[in-house]
């Protein structure tokens, strides 16, 4: 039995509690978050101790792992406290916004043998997981093209846009971590454009609502990414991927399978989910099993911290590419 502690008791920490409690394989021991009521009411809902104190709640002996869902800017901390302990770490994305910082400590985890997963859920979807597996069996043999297709349902608040990290770092770093993997090799050159379509204003934040960007590899595979925060029609997710014997094509979500044919309209069918937490709950659960599996197995985590660094710097390189108006190296 894995006993478990998550920081942070927002909407990511209380998925990553919820699918603790569900896991048979896990203990969740307790909450912590510096806001009183959010922390008291998630862990009385889940049957768990709840604290306000991060920090202290790391240091306790009956902790095996931590989940880190806090803002981006104590990932370092508690993720290093956590390793420096002898603690095993789920981490959401991304380890920080500075490319520095990030690449010190990985370095640092590196050093100390630490045991850190990169939370990057959509590579845990389970179309995701049979897009890998097919693949991998050579049924669309060679790679040859990837796109990936990701529009929000609708603009964050600006407070959360001037803390994000700009949407290369926030938002499109999930795909650009689905692009390598789907890839199967590393990309070497970023090519990207990005426009504020939906609000004007966001240069007052010198950040960007539409952009797309194009990835090549050394052998020459292909990927490119459509990014927009708003589709008016709902949370669109789709992937494509393209090679020498064929291709796999995943469609979006919805909540049932209802095609309608009436009087009035022709293959109408419901609504897209809302948004990721509803397109990415099994996604969520499975990446939860994963860690909880690799931990009690002694097995490989299944995403690492080199993982998130090297999507954080294909990021930086879709925003240079776009300051600089040219493709970069990466």
């Amino acid at each position: 039995m894995i006993r478990i502690a998550v920081l942070g008791a927002g909407r990511i920490g209380r998925i990553h509690a919820a699918n603790i409690v569900a896991n048979l394989n896990a203990r969740l021991v307790v909450v912590a978050d510096p806001l009183e009521s959010a922390a008291s009411s998630l862990a009385k809902r889940l049957g768990c101790e709840a604290s306000t104190d991060c920090v202290a709640t790391i240091d306790r002996d009956d902790i095996d792992a931590v989940v880190i869902g806090t803002p981006t800017d104590t990932h370092i901390q508690f993720m290093l406290q956590a390793v420096e302990r002898g603690k095993a770490v789920l981490c959401e994305k991304p380890i920080d916004l500075n490319m520095e910082k990030s690449l010190a400590a990985a370095n640092e985890i590196e050093r100390l043998g630490g045991r850190v997963m990169l939370a990057f859920n959509r590579r845990f979807d389970p179309t995701s997981q049979a897009f890998r597996k097919a693949i991998d069996a050579g049924e669309v043999g060679d790679v040859r093209q990837v796109i990936i297709s990701s529009r929000d349902p609708g603009m964050p608040s600006r407070e959360y846009v001037s803390h994000s990290g700009g949407i290369f770092r926030d938002m499109v770093i999930h795909d650009l971590d689905m692009a390598r993997w789907l890839l199967g090799e590393e990309p070497v050159e970023v090519m990207a454009m990005a426009s504020r379509l939906v609000d004007p204003t966001l240069s007052d934040v010198q950040d960007y609502d539409t952009v797309m960007v194009q990835l090549r590899t050394a052998t020459g595979r292909q990927c490119h990414i459509n990014c927009c925060r708003e589709a008016v029609y709902g949370y669109d997710q789709r992937l494509e991927v393209f090679g020498s014997k064929g291709m796999l094509l995943q469609e979006n979500l919805r909540p049932s399978t209802i095609r309608r044919w009436t009087r009035n309209v022709t293959d109408a069918r419901e609504p897209l989910l809302n948004f990721f937490l509803e397109r990415y709950e099994e996604a969520y659960k499975t990446e939860l099993a994963a860690f909880v599996e690799a931990l009690r197995m002694h097995l490989p985590l299944p995403t690492s911290v080199k993982d998130g660094l090297k999507a954080l710097h294909l990021a930086e390189c879709a925003l240079e590419s776009v300051q600089e108006r040219k493709s970069v190296r990466v």
